[in-house]
């Protein structure tokens, strides 16, 4: 924990195909299917702008079938 409050390395929030979140060392090339979403500073406020805008945790690719009515049928009251 003594770790964590001592960190001042700087982190991107990144963002993959799925418009799924993570934070990642500024300074570290991103690992392929990541971008950066343009938010840069330390660890908390990474996760803290992560947790403003990440309110639907479900994949692109979930809510677009269940957007076009392609999940459902007689389970979806389940």
């Amino acid at each position: 924990m003594a770790e964590e409050a001592a960190d001042t390395r700087s982190y991107l929030v990144v963002l993959n195909g799925e418009e799924q979140y993570s934070i990642w060392l500024a300074d570290r090339e991103l690992p392929l299917g990541w971008r950066s979403e343009g938010t840069r500073g330390t660890r908390e406020e990474c996760l803290a702008h992560i947790g403003t805008v990440w309110t639907d945790m479900r994949p692109l690719s979930l809510r677009r079938r269940m957007d076009s009515g392609a999940i459902g049928g007689a389970h979806a009251g389940v």
